[in-house]
This record gives structure tokens, C-alpha cells and sequence, in this order.
């Protein structure tokens, strides 16, 4: 502790705005580590997040980040290329930092506990850049009331017996109106190339240099879009119109209008929660996968948590200490409890085993076991490219053309990797310019 006070530990969190006081756990972790070590204060800032991107890319542009910043995981590349004001990289990779280290200040180092999905989307040459913090998957959820009726007894596990499935319970007394819903959203398509063992760009996804082509229109991409055409024309996927909605399809779900719902694991708690309160038993099953082709994995969402390069030995290593505190096995575990994010260390997980937390609610179960089932493969570790959220509001504009209007998928496809090798590029040539400027 300096003359003036404690050191300040500056952390920059994304808020969202869907839960109410979904910060407040990190607000706890952050008095507690203060009371543990006098010498230092957490400070919590947030920006908004979804709605908030072009806002962060100020944030990064401006050189100028507190110790901690909280990035959402189609950002990576952005803060991989990110330069402070002062030149340099604006961030520095957390193992480097920790530096083969066992504690830092007191608190053990979870850098080595990290779940493997996590772990790997997170490095790059073998280096933990970033601390995974907010990790999600895509899940199926099934109305098991309404399948049981039908006497369907397992959640299809691939396309062809979710298309199956579904024919079965709208054909059915009483039956839906239709029978699966997902939003059309970036990420989903992220999902089922991974899960078929295909590649969004070059140099191994990203992961063995820096992704400089994209392909948008791959076999397993096509795949994807064809089957999902024929099923809106089809009318057993419920298409609400709008783009990116969550929250119609959930809703469609919890109104017994589909068996099926694809969204995200972060919804499991809600999802299974609303269907008790309307009389429906919620099963939560991993996504189903293109039956024809080998298995590769699923890929995640979420946030991770880098380090601000450039701070004095005594900042970096309170900023250090903090994060190991923040997702120590309690730290980690109740981050899952309250905000519906997978248990993201195997110390986590194990605490809530033996809790009975799992017992009681198995519904969590299924998010870390399916991102436990990656090969480990860059297809299935998922892309790392600049602009990869632009390139999720380029598929959507395509899958809204193909739906609304009958487009063809593969020359609307081809189309939309023209637009998005555009962003590409106008990407990496604006990284290599602020790294020469500075």
C-alpha cells in the first residue's frame, strides 16, 4: 500500500442488460478480495455488450484499457491486434504474465484448470492469451411432456431424427404447429460447420496464423442451409420473421407451439424453469448433428478475461491475484450458479458434484458435456478471425434472403464470403495500419 491508498485495479465487465444484478456476484469477489488484501481495490466499470460492439471497439481503439477487460469471444482477434497508445500490444497473454508461477499473492494460480474447450479456444501457440470467464454453449431443448405422448422415449441426436421427430408430433392429435425452432443467428452457423468438421477460414481456422480467406459456402455450410430450407418450406421450422430471436422462439416453446428449441446453455435454468411452471418436463440434450458426416465438436460463446499490458509489477500482479481469485473453484463455481455460464474449471465442477448441485438440477449437465466431446480439432475449436461479428450479420442477411425469399443458397452463400472476405481484408489492412502507426 502506497502513501496515497491502496493500488486500484481497474476491471472493464460487459453488462447485460437481460438479468438484473448478473454482475453482482463479481461485485462480491471484488469487496472480499479487497478485504483479503488491504494493499489493493478492485474498481468495476462496465460497457454494454450485444448492442454495445461498436462502443468497444472504441474502447480498444482508444489504446487505453484498465488492468482487466472483459471480451466477448467474436472480439478475440480485435484484442489480439489491439495497441496502446503508446505502441506495443494493448494486452498481454495471462500465462506469459503469470509466468510459470504456482500463487500469486496468496491465491492459487487456475491457469491449469481451465475445461478444454475453454482452454484451447482461448490460446494460441500453445500460449493462454486470455482467462476464460463466461463460456456457453448452444443446446436442444425438448418438450418431453408432449414427446412422451407421442411415444417418443429419446432426444434425436442428429438431423435427420430431429426432422424425423418433429413430422411424427405434428402429424399427431392435438399435435404442434410446428416442430423446431432456433434463431437465425452467427453463431448457430459457427456450431454446425465445427460440428462437421469444417473450417470458416484459412491457416487452420485462424489457429496456425492469421486468417486471411473465409468460406461461407462450404459443403458443410451448404449443408446446413439447404436442410434448414427445406424444413421452413416444409413448415416444421417455425420462422418468426425477425432476425436473431431469441426470445419469439422461446417463447414459440414454452406456448407448446414446437417440441424442439435450439438456444443457448446459458438458458437452461430458464428454459427448464418456465416449462415447469406451464406443466412441460424440460429435457436439455446436446445439439443434434449432420448424421452423414463424423462428429467433430461444438463450439463455445461467451467472454474471456485479458490483462492490460504496460502495468507496473504491483498493478499486474494484483490484476493477477484477482483473477485467480474470481474463478477459484468457489469463485467459478458460483459464477455458473448465478449467471447460468458452465462451470468453466474442473475444481468448479467437482464442487457442485459433490454439493449435489447436478443431482438436483441435471439440466446443467449437458453444456460441459457436450463441449467435452470436441476432438480438439480447429474445426471444432471454432474460427479466430478479425470482423467475426460482421461476418455473423453477413449470414444472417443470407439466411433471411434464402428464407423470405426464396433465395438460392448457393449462389446467396457465394455472395455472402465475397462480402465477408471484404471485411477481411479491410480488417487485417486497418490492424497491420495501427500497428505501423504506433
Amino acid at each position: 500500500m502506497g502513501g496515497d491508498g491502496p493500488t486500484v485495479i481497474g476491471i472493464l465487465l460487459a453488462e447485460h442488460p437481460v438479468r438484473e444484478g448478473f454482475l453482482d456476484p463479481v461485485r462480491r469477489r471484488a469487496a472480499e478480495f479487497g478485504a483479503a488484501h488491504p494493499g489493493y481495490e478492485v474498481r468495476i466499470s462496465t460497457y454494454r455488450t450485444f448492442t454495445g460492439g461498436d462502443e468497444f471497439t472504441r474502447i480498444l481503439d482508444s489504446g487505453r484499457v484498465p488492468a482487466i477487460v472483459d471480451v466477448f469471444f467474436t472480439e478475440t482477434q480485435r484484442a489480439r491486434d489491439a495497441v496502446c497508445a503508446t505502441g506495443g500490444p494493448l494486452f498481454t497473454p495471462v500465462q506469459r504474465a503469470v509466468g510459470g508461477r504456482r500463487e500469486i499473492l496468496g491465491e492459487p494460480v487456475v491457469l491449469d484448470d481451465f475445461v478444454d474447450t475453454a482452454h484451447r479456444y482461448y490460446s494460441y501457440d500453445g500460449e493462454l492469451v486470455s482467462m476464460p470467464f463466461s463460456v456457453s454453449t448452444g443446446l436442444l431443448y425438448a418438450n418431453m411432456t408432449m414427446l412422451r405422448a407421442a411415444g417418443i422415449t429419446e432426444v434425436p441426436r442428429d438431423w435427420d431424427a430431429l426432422e424425423a421427430a418433429s413430422r411424427t408430433l405434428m402429424r399427431s392429435d392435438g399435435g404442434p404447429s410446428h416442430g423446431v425452432a432456433w434463431a437465425n443467428d452467427g453463431w448457430f452457423f459457427q456450431h454446425v460447420v465445427a460440428q462437421q468438421g469444417g473450417l470458416l477460414a484459412d491457416n487452420a481456422n485462424g489457429r496456425a496464423g492469421r486468417a486471411q480467406k473465409v468460406d461461407l459456402a462450404s459443403d458443410e455450410l451448404l449443408a446446413w442451409v439447404t436442410w434448414w430450407q427445406r424444413l421452413h418450406k416444409d413448415g416444421v421450422y417455425l420462422h418468426t420473421g425477425v432476425a436473431q430471436d431469441w426470445a419469439g422462439t422461446f417463447e414459440a416453446f414454452i406456448a407448446g407451439r414446437v417440441p424442439f428449441l435450439w438456444n443457448s446453455s446459458v438458458m437452461a435454468e430458464p428454459v427448464v424453469s418456465a416449462g415447469a411452471q406451464a406443466g412441460i418436463e424440460v429435457r436439455a440434450h446436446r445439439l443434434p448433428h449432420n448424421g452423414a458426416v463424423p462428429y467433430a465438436g461444438d463450439v463455445l460463446g461467451g467472454d474471456s478475461l485479458w490483462l492490460a499490458a504496460g502495468l507496473s509489477p504491483e498493478e499486474q500482479d494484483g490484476a493477477l491475484a484477482f483473477l485467480q481469485y474470481l474463478l477459484n473453484p468457489e469463485g467459478a463455481a458460483e459464477w455458473h450458479k448465478s449467471s447460468g455460464f458452465i462451470p468453466v474449471t474442473h475444481g468448479a465442477h467437482r464442487l457442485l458434484e459433490a454439493e449435489g448441485w447436478f443431482t438436483r438440477k441435471p439440466h446443467h449437465l449437458a453444456a460441459p458435456a457436450q463441449l467435452a466431446a470436441s476432438d480438439g480439432s480447429p474445426a471444432a475449436t471454432g474460427a479466430l478471425a478479425g470482423d467475426l461479428a460482421g461476418m455473423h450479420a453477413d449470414l444472417i442477411e443470407a439466411m433471411t434472403d434464402v428464407l423470405d425469399h426464396g433465395a438460392d443458397p448457393a449462389r446467396r452463400f457465394a455472395q455472402v464470403t465475397a462480402t465477408a472476405q471484404r471485411r477481411l481484408d479491410e480488417y487485417n489492412a486497418g490492424a497491420v495500419r495501427r500497428r505501423a502507426a504506433r
